[in-house]
Order: structure tokens, then C-alpha cells, then sequence
């Protein structure tokens, strides 16, 4: 049920964003009995969970309000310099709904979800100098291998880029001091590394069924209007981020997981970590999908060699014990060294983070 699948993304909200989790309890609400949620959301009754029916309501609005079409919502919004009234937010999110009906409906029909989250390449910095101090251990060399970064589920690719930021941690600055997107990871614990390595990526390429052209008007829109609109950190991360991809364009290619992945690695590469890596892409993938992902995967690692290795490097999220809660897990495993490592665990935005070096189960 629709109203049902509003109500699971409210509570993904509840903590961080107050203003997203009244909308869509509101919204969920209103779609059961029928109202003009349930016109906006014609044609998305049968969604699947994975869809997010919920955040792609919440973005329509948020592109509205960021396009200056919306100024009655627009005074809730701190992100187009608002102030949320919880209590009246919803009857102003009424008059846009039904003034907006159909242009809504066709946004929320036509677009998928893309929270291309800049503050993930916090924990994946740390993850990729782990991977090459663990693969030049076991070749044996003095110095790191270059990487060679493959991304799935690139978005716009703004996490394309981890060597390029400015990393602030404890009053230290690692990775590129002069970068225009400075970062403060908010970690707990550092990686086993020795941080002040300079990362050397050769080569990076990602691919996204739907990629997101952040060199454009539009594409800057459609990410922003993912951003949850209380939280103004993750909107100036965002900004920051897009300035950096304008000056270090890599291009992601339209393109599912699989079918890119087996090109990528038909043929190990020597003297190159070749890393593998995508951040809260799983629950968009179809079984058939994460399936044949697996295979490919599994047939790289097979001809990695100390020279040529290959890591898997992932931040998802998996239930808690208790069932009831999600944590988002940042896990490496490195190929032919057989190492399968939990490196931590952190929000789903990847900041704030705490580092650890418990087994991958």
C-alpha cells in the first residue's frame, strides 16, 4: 500500500529531518483517504519498496520550492531560506499540491531517487587507503598501488573524487588542502593508516542506469531536490561537491551494474588496485541484478594476483540485531589476499563515521 510505503520513509527521517518526516506522515495520511496526494501519486500505486515513492513525493515539492515556484512552502524550507512552522507546514504544502497537480505528478512519475551523498566519500577515503596499504603488504611493494576506481551506481558522480577533498580531521588536513570542498568527516577512531599517503587514482569510471548530468541546470535541481530541505550542511556539501565535479569532470556512463561491470574487468590490470565500490545501491537493484553482480565479481577475484588485485568496497545498509533499525556499514574485501574486513560503521549520509576492524560476517 502506497500510504504504508510513505510511512517507512518517514521513519527514516524521523531524527534528521523533521520537516521531511511531518510531510510525509501528513501525505501518507491524506493518500489514505484519498486526497490530492492520491491524484499527485497516480500512476505509482503498485511501486516497490525499493522505488522510495515517499522521497520522490518530498523531492517534487523540494524542486518546486528551489525553482521559486512554491514561495507559500518556500517560508518552511531553511534551504531556500525558510523557517519550518511544523504545524501549519502541512496546509501550505496543500496549496502547492493542488496548484501544482499534474506538473508534480509527472515529476514524481518520471524521476528516480538520487541522493548522490557527497559526505560518503569520508568513509571511503579511509576505505581506499586501507584497501592499498593491505594490497601492497601482501605484494610485497614499498610503495601504494595506483587505483583504478569503478563506481556503480554512480548518480552524478559526485563521489568520483575522494583524493580531490579536503579532509579536516582533529585540526589535520588530509587529502588536497587546496580543494574547494573541505570536509569534517566527524569520525570516531581513524583507519589503521597512516593518513598523509597521497592517493593516486589513474583511472575512475562510473555508471548509473539513470545518470545525472551535473554540469547542467537541470541536474543540479534534480540532486538538490533529494537533499532532505532542513538539513543545510548536506545542501552546502552538495553545492561544494558540484564545484569540484565542474572542475574534475568524470563522465558517467548510462548503464546498468552488471553488463558495465564485466567490461570493466574482463582483464585484470597489472600494477593497479582496481576497486570496486557503490554506496547505498543495493535496495535499487533487482535480485536478478545484485545476482549476476555477484558472478562477475566472483570471476574477477578469480584471476586477481598480488600485482593485478582487486578489492570490493561497499557502504550499505543491513538491519540491526533487533531488526527494527538499519546501520550503514562501510566492508572491504581484498583479492587474492583473501581479507574480508567490517571497517566501520556510520549514518547513511557517511558522516559522522567510527572506524573499527571487526571481520566482515
Amino acid at each position: 500500500m502506497l500510504a504504508e510505503l510513505f510511512l517507512d520513509a518517514s521513519r527514516a527521517c524521523e531524527v534528521h529531518s523533521p520537516l521531511t518526516r511531518t510531510l510525509l506522515v501528513a501525505a501518507a495520511d491524506d493518500l489514505a483517504r484519498g486526497g490530492v496526494t492520491a491524484r499527485v501519486m497516480a500512476g505509482a500505486e503498485c511501486d516497490r519498496h525499493g522505488t522510495v515513492p515517499g522521497l520522490r513525493f518530498a523531492g517534487a515539492l523540494h524542486r518546486l520550492v528551489l525553482e521559486g515556484r512554491a514561495p507559500t512552502l518556500a517560508k518552511h524550507y531553511p534551504t531556500a531560506g525558510g523557517r519550518p512552522d511544523l504545524d501549519t507546514l502541512w496546509d501550505d504544502a496543500l496549496t502547492v499540491l493542488h496548484e501544482h497537480t499534474e506538473e508534480l505528478r509527472a515529476l514524481v512519475t518520471t524521476t528516480v531517487v538520487q541522493t548522490n551523498e557527497p559526505g560518503r566519500s569520508a568513509p571511503l577515503f579511509g576505505g581506499l587507503q586501507t584497501a592499498t596499504h593491505l594490497a601492497a603488504a601482501e605484494a610485497g611493494r614499498r610503495t601504494a598501488f595506483p587505483i583504478r576506481l569503478l563506481e556503480v551506481g554512480a548518480s552524478g558522480g559526485l563521489n568520483l573524487r575522494p583524493h580531490r577533498i579536503a579532509y579536516r580531521v582533529d585540526g589535520e588536513v588530509f587529502g588536497d588542502p587546496g580543494s574547494p570542498f573541505a570536509l569534517d568527516p566527524r569520525w570516531t577512531g581513524r583507519p589503521p593508516v597512516d593518513l598523509r599517503h597521497n592517493l593516486r587514482l589513474v583511472r575512475r569510471a562510473g555508471c548509473d542506469p539513470n545518470p545525472v548530468d551535473v554540469s547542467t541546470e537541470d541536474g543540479r535541481l534534480h540532486l538538490s531536490s533529494f537533499v532532505w530541505a532542513d538539513q543545510v550542511d548536506r545542501f552546502d556539501r552538495l553545492r561544494a561537491a558540484v564545484e569540484l565535479a565542474r572542475l574534475d569532470p568524470v563522465p558517467v556512463r548510462p548503464a546498468t551494474g552488471p553488463e558495465w561491470l564485466a567490461e570493466q574487468l574482463a582483464r585484470p590490470e597489472r600494477d593497479v588496485l582496481t576497486v570496486v565500490w557503490h554506496s547505498v545501491v543495493w535496495q535499487y537493484a533487482s535480485p536478478a541484478d545484485r545476482a549476476m553482480g555477484r558472478a562477475i565479481l566472483a570471476d574477477a577475484a578469480s584471476r586477481a594476483t598480488p600485482m593485478a588485485p582487486l578489492a570490493l568496497l561497499v557502504y550499505e545498509p543491513r538491519r540491526t540485531h533487533t531488526g527494527a533499525a538499519y546501520e550503514f556499514r562501510l566492508l572491504l574485501k581484498l583479492w587474492p589476499a583473501g581479507v574480508s574486513l567490517r571497517l566501520g560503521t556510520g549514518a547513511g549520509h557517511g558522516i559522522p563515521f567510527t572506524w573499527d576492524t571487526a571481520p566482515w560476517n
